[in-house]
């Protein structure tokens, strides 16, 4: 006889789990990872040079804002993993 399962790992009627989500693993999106933003004109934009600064709208260690498909979904760090750049996700932004 099956012993009975507590409350917490029951799933409630209309609930979805990650198998749910099975059929769109494989549907390209398109990750963007916001450092900063800034405006300038293009005429100041064509003088970019290798090595040139450009100022954006946000302080060292500010969280960056990461978007999928166009839509923001989290916050994060840049680190550093195995001498590449990567991000750390540390607020997941619910749906309003």
């Amino acid at each position: 006889m099956a012993e009975p399962h507590s409350g917490d790992d029951r799933i409630a009627p209309g609930e979805k789990t990650a198998a749910d989500l099975e059929a769109v693993f494989d549907v390209p999106v398109r990750l963007s990872v916001v450092l900063g933003r800034t405006r300038m004109p293009v005429a100041s934009l064509l003088k970019l040079d290798v090595g040139a600064v450009v100022e954006l709208d946000r302080q060292v260690g500010e969280a960056i804002d990461i978007y999928v498909n166009d839509r923001l979904v989290a916050r994060g760090e840049i680190v550093l993993v195995e001498g590449r750049l990567g991000v750390t996700m540390t607020e997941i932004i619910k749906a309003a």
